[in-house]
């Protein structure tokens, strides 16, 4: 099943994915600059192989909904979200209102 449902933070308007699989769930924050996502997220992949796409993404661990990938640290961020401000141990919501 996938659920995508609109959420604001700060009065601007973000798009929440969330995807059930077998044994896991997929989660992600975006707008039409970059996104949060779980620990599926492979920042390595999106920094080395991915590099000349300049994604702006960060990661978060340990995280079963929306709400807690929304408030939870990120543990790793790509280098395109470093030139924004972005870094590792910021919450998900305040790296998500700096890709406006």
């Amino acid at each position: 099943m996938v659920e995508l449902s609109p959420i604001e933070i700060n009065g601007h308007t973000f798009l929440a994915v969330t995807v059930l699989l077998p044994k896991t769930t997929l989660l992600a924050v975006s707008n039409d600059k970059g996104y949060i996502m779980c620990g599926a997220l492979d920042i390595g992949l999106l920094n080395d192989k991915l590099k000349d796409r300049k994604i702006i993404a960060g990661r978060a661990v340990g995280v079963r909904t929306i709400e807690q990938l929304l408030n939870a640290p990120l543990e790793s961020v790509t280098w395109e979200a470093e030139e924004l401000g972005i870094h590792k141990g910021m919450i998900g919501k305040e790296a998500l209102l700096k890709m406006l």
